[in-house]
């Protein structure tokens, strides 16, 4: 069924794999991304074969921004239905050398920009009785990361947003779940290693019980089975994809 989905981060990286991923279900996809040029080489990639698909500039900590857009697929795609909210910032700094301003920007782009999408893409899914929602968080969320104090109580507040919602829309035919990646090897992870934030491919494989880093086709094969018709009566569940980092 071509229900119209919004993808937050669709530009790269596990957005961009979920929005591949909803087109083969015979989604229309909606990629929001503050990258431009990338949300459209998604999009184009995406268009045809019955789906459309369309690029959006969204700065997700603006709501009015995020209002806008929604308002725009509306009107070229219809009534949302399906939400995945993959737009994150990252960084790597000693707690203590925390600015306020870099905390500020983590949780108004990583937490409060996704309250923001739930709040405007809700109504649509409560007029039709169904919508599916899924967020990537991350493992830093459930378990701490040192110099990620600002990244992980940002996620941390994404996992406990997401079962709120799920607690609160449950009846309204709305599913809430959130995906927790550990160590997906995208184009951000590849950052953080080049810069020397993170270690090797091969030593990050050391603390997954799988032996591998995981990748975004296999976070977005899980988050794409969540926004699905089969998906029903999966809601408020933390879906680890991680190699059994943490269980």
């Amino acid at each position: 069924m071509s229900r119209v989905a919004i993808v937050t981060g669709g530009g790269s990286g596990i957005g961009q794999a979920v929005c591949r991923g909803l087109a083969r279900q015979g989604r229309h996809v909606a990629v929001l991304d503050v990258d431009a040029a990338a949300a459209a080489r998604t999009a184009h990639a995406l268009d045809g074969g019955g789906t459309s698909a369309i690029a959006l500039q969204v700065d997700v900590a603006d709501r009015s921004s995020v209002d806008r857009a929604c308002d725009d697929v509306r009107s070229r795609l219809g009534p949302i239905e399906i939400l995945v909210t993959s737009a994150a910032v990252s960084g790597f700094v000693a707690f203590g050398d925390l600015t306020s301003d870099t905390w500020d920007r983590t949780l108004a782009v990583n937490l409060t920009g996704t309250f923001h999408c739930m709040q405007a893409a809700i109504p649509d899914m409560i007029a039709r009785s169904w919508g599916r929602i899924v967020t990537v968080s991350s493992a830093a969320g459930q378990t701490g990361s040192p110099r990620q104090a600002d990244y992980a109580a940002s996620k941390g507040g994404v996992i406990a947003l997401t079962k709120s919602v799920a607690l609160e829309y449950a009846s309204r035919g709305i599913t809430a779940n959130t995906v927790p990646p550990f160590a997906a090897d995208t184009a951000m992870l590849r950052g953080a290693q080049e810069s020397k934030h993170l270690p090797s491919a091969e030593v990050l494989a050391g603390f997954v019980p799988a032996g591998r880093l995981g990748r975004a086709e296999e976070v977005a094969a899980v988050c794409t089975f969540l926004c699905s018709e089969e998906a029903s009566y999966v809601t408020g569940q933390v879906v680890g994809v991680n190699g059994g980092a943490v269980t």
